[in-house]
């Protein structure tokens, strides 16, 4: 097979990435869409990177819940889990929820504790502590919610958990989940997870609060077929769009529609939580994916990453304006205690991990005093740098607790649950692009090497660096508002369904200065009167920030994914600058 010619002639970048365009069948496609349906030009090449059709053009811009919702009972166990929920309802039982300390977790337990609210019952909330009791049920605390609950469900956690949950006598217990199944399944009255083994795999895409919300769908439709009316659910909707986006699940089928929805349900600003978080972010436009997982989603993990676990869920979940707006301060100070321990330990990760070295399967490094609530940001970064799978361990008391993340085509979940099964591990699971683990510190070599090894038979070790794949030239005459509006009728976008990226072809550097900490601000023009503005977030840390602010008059062509920057109630466009490399 003939390799694809580099695009614009960029064989190795400033971030040392070859540029692939568009193949001529992408361009053939995209002119033919655009002839039939009237569609801009640039719209049609991101409908066809969706593999989306002119015939399906209208109905993929125009998503309903009422056209991508599944079934709920397409999932096992959903709807003897929908009538057990309704049961304790009707009977007003004690309900305690049982959340894991993440966004999804606390937008999980949120949605059925507000459901739960409208309907006249309150729940006990339970977050477990991430360092005193690490991920998921624990027998303890199965064990002595059972004494004082009848019915206990597991939201974003418990697929796993075979002891804490036959540990939960005297109560039944329930389990939402997505994270993957073994080949048995926990002594649960309900396991719902599209993520089980013995799933089909087609809703293995959805987050936890994805689950939750179709379990309270089949709960309402029972309620109608029995004479009684449910609580709203499209209301419910910011919370399931906050989720998806923050737990990275594609933004493809039915997650497109719950994000699009819940985007429009955030906008009108009525849950106290979410307006006073956003206002601490110092949001001032209307909600977009990349808000909700760059602004709001680290602020709700900061509770549970080094405060108290449960602050996420109760933010979300409360009626009190004066309460959601301490809880989402208090947040937004953890979050910037956060960013600090999680500078510390990326430094030291990366030194460790390039002396290690960065050639092979995984991409790992350890360390003790690492705090266990920000190993997985770094794992992310690491992977990012590396384009390789990549752990990152905090030890302590010859314990190690840590976090993976993956690449695209190579399943971390998997191989982390088969090293747990082989006794490497003291314990781990996850999904194919994240997944968590616990080690004894004196087997973490010997798991590592035997985790390289599988993901090596995947193909990690031949990864080579990651390729920046254009799907469109453009002038910055032609970067207006108005194209990115149109464009942004094909997302939202986010993991699974990128914006699409633009070059620009031999521009001019106009303005070049770092802004922020290690930020980038440029402002570029094609040398005939049009001009547009660009951010390079972090490019002060590499070449990229180095080679634009000393350009020296040079000319460079620039790529990245063109956003709306709202300034003094005055939008511009902006281009999110990724790369760029002499003309």
């Amino acid at each position: 097979m003939t390799e694809q010619p580099a695009y614009l002639g960029v064989a190795v970048s400033l971030t040392g990435r070859r540029w692939l365009g568009p193949t001529a069948e992408d361009d053939r496609l995209s002119e033919a869409m655009a002839q039939d349906t009237g569609l801009p030009p640039a719209l049609c090449r991101t409908l066809v990177k969706r593999g989306v059709t002119a015939d399906g053009a209208a109905t993929f811009l125009a998503p309903t819940l009422r056209d991508l919702l599944p079934d709920p009972r397409s999932l096992r166990d959903m709807e003897t889990a929908a009538t057990r929920f309704l049961q304790a309802v009707r009977n007003r039982e004690r309900i305690a929820i049982f959340a894991d300390y993440d966004v999804d977790g606390g937008s999980s337990a949120a949605l059925l504790l507000v459901w739960l609210r409208e309907v006249g019952l309150r729940a006990t909330l339970y977050v477990p502590d991430r360092i005193d009791e690490g991920y998921g049920p624990n027998d303890a605390a199965m064990a002595a919610l059972a004494k004082n609950h009848d019915l206990i469900v597991c939201v974003d956690c418990g697929t796993l958990s075979h002891g804490p949950i036959a540990a939960a006598k005297g109560a039944e217990v329930i389990v939402l989940d997505h994270h993957l199944g073994a080949e048995t399944l926990p002594p649960a009255l309900a396991v719902v997870n599209p993520n089980r083994q013995d799933e089909s795999g087609d809703l293995g895409h959805l987050c936890a609060a994805g689950v939750v919300f179709l379990m309270l769908v089949e709960a309402n439709r029972q309620m109608k077929d029995a004479g009684a009316k449910g609580p709203d659910l499209i209301g419910l909707l910011d919370l399931v769009a906050l989720a998806t986006v923050a737990d990275v699940a594609p933004l493809i089928g039915v997650n497109r529609a719950l994000v699009r929805q819940g985007l429009t349900v955030m906008a009108r600003r009525q849950r106290p939580g979410l307006v006073a978080l956003a206002d601490v972010a110092g949001m001032d436009q209307a909600p977009t994916s990349y808000h909700l997982g760059f602004l709001l989603g680290p602020r709700v993990n900061a509770g549970g990453r080094i405060g108290a676990a449960d602050i996420g869920a109760r933010l979300l979940s409360t009626e009190d304006r004066h309460e959601a707006q301490a809880l989402a301060e208090r947040l937004d100070v953890l979050n910037t205690e956060r960013r600090e321990i999680e500078g510390r330990v990326r430094e030291a990760a990366l030194e460790q991990a390039a002396e290690r070295g960065v050639d092979g399967p995984l991409v790992w490094a350890a360390g003790k005093g690492w705090h266990p609530g920000v190993v997985g940001i770094v794992a992310a970064r690491l992977k990012e740098a590396t384009n390789r799978p990549a752990i990152v361990i905090g030890l302590e008391d010859g314990i190690g607790k840590g976090s993976g993340r993956s690449v695209s085509g190579i399943d971390l979940g998997a191989v982390i649950q088969r090293v747990a099964g082989e006794g490497l591990l003291l314990k781990g699971g996850g999904h194919k692009m994240a997944a968590g683990l616990t080690v004894a510190e004196e087997m973490l070599p010997a798991a590592m090497d035997r985790i390289a090894a599988l993901l090596d038979r995947q193909g990690a070790g031949a990864l080579g660096q990651q390729d920046l794949r254009i799907d469109a030239l453009l002038m910055p005459g032609a970067a207006t508002v108005e194209l990115i509006e149109q464009i942004a009728a094909a997302g939202p976008f986010g993991a699974g369904a990128p914006a699409p990226r633009f070059a620009f072809p031999d521009c001019q550097i106009l303005f070049a200065k770092q802004v922020g900490t290690g930020h980038l601000k440029v402002t570029f023009g094609d040398g005939l009167g049009a001009r547009i503005d660009a951010i390079a977030f972090g490019a002060m840390d590499g070449p990229l920030g180095a080679a634009l602010t000393n350009h020296g008059g040079a000319r460079f062509h620039l790529a990245g994914r063109l956003e709306v920057n709202t300034w003094q109630g005055r939008q511009s466009p902006q281009l999110r600058l990724e790369d760029a490399t002499p003309a």
